[in-house]
């Protein structure tokens, strides 16, 4: 690994003014991706700044009236412990329980995770069914980003030089509101997403109609995707493996994956349908009340 100098940050304007130095410098946040690209020469930098001292970006708070707000360095088993994302966004644990294993969990987050922009991400198509927006900070002040528009190509954000990212909000779920991730691999020990799919549906009251939903596809295309078409085809639909299969198709249709040693083109787009469909399942359940966390968790292995 080359010699590249260091700071630990502990407020937001001290990360911006390291970062914006002149030196060619990257933000570390959890560290399992950056550290690892600096290890094997993937990377080239004069200087890392560490960004887990900054309280803000560290904090995982919910709160009725405005929602869930991520820290970007918050670890995944602070997210996976918490007894409000489980009841509120049980969908999320869906992705940090599958980031690694226990150990790495105590260092990734989800912030590095979006931040890597990786398209077989396991969180961010995820983020993006929650409508999920991401807070930046850098030279010339703070934006809001939504994380459908953070990805544009293949380990690129939308942050220019300077920023980083502070936070993820996330919305209060409306009523009769349920999501689910949920991704295909060919073995336990491989853990990068032949294809990932995140759903996410708002029911009538009965639980019969799907009143709108949000589609996500991951590792089928240069970012995730999302198929906002998807999602549109099933509104004022009924909830039904018809209404399903429909929006599984859209999602095929949508998918551009390439063939790798991974998988086929073919391959990844049949997956995309097939998994649309079984997450809008999940979903729906969810928002009927009719499924928890663990349920899923217990029926898929992935929960321990």
């Amino acid at each position: 690994m080359q010699a590249f100098d260091y700071v630990a940050a502990t407020t937001v304007e001290e990360a911006v003014k390291a970062l914006s130095n002149g030196k060619k410098a990257r933000p570390l946040s959890g560290g399992t991706d950056l550290l690892a690209q600096l290890k094997e020469g993937r990377r080239q930098l004069d200087l890392v700044v560490d960004l887990k001292r900054i309280p803000e970006l560290t904090t995982l708070h919910y709160d009725a009236q405005d929602g869930l707000t991520i820290g970007a360095s918050t670890p995944c088993h602070i997210i996976n412990a918490s007894p409000e994302v489980k009841a509120h966004y049980p969908a999320l644990i869906d992705s940090t329980h599958l980031i690694g294993g226990i150990q790495i969990q105590g260092r990734a987050s989800l912030g590095g995770n979006l931040c890597n922009a990786s398209p077989a991400a396991d969180s961010i198509p995820n983020l993006i069914v929650h409508s999920a927006v991401a807070h930046v900070a850098g030279p010339n002040g703070r934006r809001s980003v939504q994380v459908e528009e953070f990805c544009v190509a293949p380990g690129r954000s939308v942050l220019a030089d300077g920023e980083f990212l502070v936070a993820i909000h996330l919305p209060v779920p409306t009523k009769n509101f349920g999501a689910a991730y949920l991704r295909f691999i060919p073995r336990n020990e491989m853990d990068i997403a032949v294809v990932g799919v995140g759903a996410s549906v708002v029911l009538s009251d009965d639980g019969k109609t799907i009143q709108s939903a949000r589609i996500s596809l991951g590792a089928v295309a240069p970012t995730p995707l999302f198929v906002k078409e998807a999602g549109d085809a099933l509104a004022g639909q009924p909830a039904t493996e018809e209404s399903y299969a429909k929006a599984g198709e859209i999602a095929k249709a949508a998918a551009r994956p390439i063939s790798d040693m991974r998988g086929t083109i073919a391959q990844r787009k049949h997956l995309s349908a097939v998994l649309t469909v079984r997450a809008l399942r999940i979903a729906v359940d969810r928002a009927r009340g009719t499924q928890t966390v663990d349920d899923y968790g217990r029926m898929n292995g992935t929960h321990g």
